[in-house]
């Protein structure tokens, strides 16, 4: 299981695997062949499919500046490495190849190349959650402990993670228009957060956790300042929970911190035995990750022990198997930024669900990530983010 700062990634929307991963590729290639006379990337698979709805041409643009570049889309290459497959090539002045490298964005914005073995250590010396757990059992400590004793400078960038993701709130709370692109998505943020009449608590702390999921969303949409949790494309679900949590109950910034290495290693638990690839594995990688992270925070938030916490995870994954992949027009705005909000709210009946019945269940976390990612790997490809399938599909302009 690899540093935490593999599943917080801080940076700009749209997508992760789509704008982040590229735009990281790019830099990379550039430190390879920095005096190229010009550049030529390759988009495959879902890269190619939606791409431009996910701005992965103007990431990696944005990069070269104004060195000569061109970024091709081939959406037809088949027995792609990954489905986030591109290719990058340099050329001398009289037109021969002096590099070629290929890049698979695997997710969350974390990129490998084809033929290199990642060089990263393991952070921890678990490979899954029940050796995780066992240590915490054997240490006599809380899961957020061990964190800290594996990463010792981890809490300082968490402290970062955190402020950015009360920033990304707060910002999409005071946003109104409409979001970028073509189908002319009106920002809602700002509408769920106004009081209602008469509302009751429960209401009141839904929509509330609705609004900061679709704010964060939409700032991510918007291509602002957001952090990967897993994701771009989910990156509301577990700040709408801390924020709201953060307001109504007073909680310090150590006890949202803990909350975080908590949700952190459920992320990294996930990336390790399976995929948080929407491309690779369906939504179900992306929010389903990202509800099981969000649920494991806020059992953690309200001092459920390891048993809880790990119930709540499993029920908030287990909950969104089979879930598709179909951005309309390849934005990540429809349906991705209500189904952040949606997820937030299920994270939080999951926590609640589980400390009603722990001691009663029959499924480890550990085998619903299995479950869930063979179940990606069955779901038909055009319902893993290439717009060809579901709701991308039958989506017509109204």
């Amino acid at each position: 299981m690899y540093s935490l700062t593999e599943v917080y990634k801080i940076g700009r929307g749209p997508s992760s695997s789509h704008s982040m991963g590229p735009e990281y590729a790019t830099n990379d290639f550039l430190k390879r062949y920095p005096s190229a006379f010009r550049y030529e990337v390759t988009l495959y698979g879902s890269l190619a499919m939606t791409g431009k709805g996910h701005l992965t041409d103007f990431a990696i643009m944005s990069v070269f500046k104004n060195r000569k570049a061109e970024v091709k889309f081939d959406p037809d290459k088949q027995d792609l490495p990954h489905p986030n497959t591109m290719t990058f090539m340099a050329y001398s002045e009289g037109g021969e190849k002096v590099g070629e490298v290929t890049y698979l964005s695997i997710g969350g914005g974390n990129v490998t190349v084809l033929g290199e073995t990642r060089t990263e250590e393991s952070a921890y010396p678990f490979g899954n959650f029940s050796e995780w757990k066992g240590y915490c059992h054997d240490q006599k400590i809380p899961l957020y402990e061990s964190v800290y004793r594996f990463e010792p400078t981890i809490r300082e960038y968490l402290e970062k993670v955190w402020m950015t993701m009360q920033g990304a709130v707060r910002r999409g709370v005071a946003a109104e228009g409409v979001l970028p692109g073509k189908l002319h998505v009106m920002r809602k943020a700002k509408r769920l957060s106004l009081p209602i009449a008469g509302e009751l608590d429960e209401e009141k702390e839904r929509r509330m956790i609705a609004s900061y999921a679709f704010a964060a969303a939409e700032e991510n949409a918007g291509g602002g300042t957001i952090v990967t949790a897993p994701t771009c494309g989910a990156c509301g679900v577990l700040p709408a929970l801390l924020v709201y949590f953060k307001e109504r109950n007073n909680f310090s910034d150590e006890k949202i911190i803990n909350a975080l290495a908590v949700a952190g290693m459920i992320g990294s638990v996930i990336k390790t035995n399976a995929s948080v690839s929407g491309a690779e594995a369906g939504c179900q990688a992306e929010i389903g990750t990202a509800t099981s992270m969000a649920a494991a925070a806020v059992a953690t938030l309200f001092n459920s022990n390891s048993e809880e916490v790990e119930y709540a995870a499993e029920i908030a994954l287990e909950h969104q198997l089979g879930l598709t992949c179909d951005p309309v027009e390849g934005y990540v705005q429809i349906p991705c930024i209500e189904r952040n909000a949606v997820a937030a709210m299920r994270a939080l009946d999951s926590a609640r669900v589980a400390r009603l019945l722990c001691g009663t269940r029959r499924i480890s976390f550990d085998l619903i990530v299995q479950t869930m990612y063979e179940t990606g790997i069955d779901i038909n490809a055009r319902y893993r983010e290439t717009s060809e399938g579901g709701l991308a599909a039958n989506y017509k302009f109204c």
